[in-house]
């Protein structure tokens, strides 16, 4: 990452799951400061992998600046072949997911391992 956020704040872990498949959880917070970290991570993850699949659980405040790196990271996926999946069960992401009405622009699993098999 670039920009350097506290662990406490932001957590991002990139996890391999076969040669084109890539795993990125995420924990905290995801707004202003920290979206660029998070786009930073996603950008090379997409431009790696053909199957990307974020977990949102552990992310307990989602601002617009978080959900802008999401669709970006949707959009170059879909430019690039790929796919971007997510796995959100985290009630604060999902309430701006609902609220935001893009919810319909991304492909939800109710599980990683889910996300892996669709």
């Amino acid at each position: 990452m670039d920009t350097v956020v506290p662990a406490d704040i932001l957590g991002v872990q990139v996890a391999e799951h076969g040669p084109d498949t890539r795993i990125v959880t995420v924990t905290g917070e995801l707004d202003a400061l920290t979206a660029p970290a998070l786009a930073a991570v996603l950008t090379e993850t997409v431009a790696a992998a053909q199957l990307v699949v974020v977990n949102l659980d552990g992310v307990h405040y989602l601002a617009s600046a978080g959900l802008q790196v999401l669709i970006e990271a949707h959009q170059l996926a879909t430019e690039q072949g790929g796919d971007l999946r997510l796995v959100c069960h985290s009630s604060g992401a999902n309430r701006v997911l609902d609220g935001s009405g893009l919810r319909e622009h991304f492909i939800f699993a109710d599980s990683v391992a889910l996300a892996l098999s669709q």
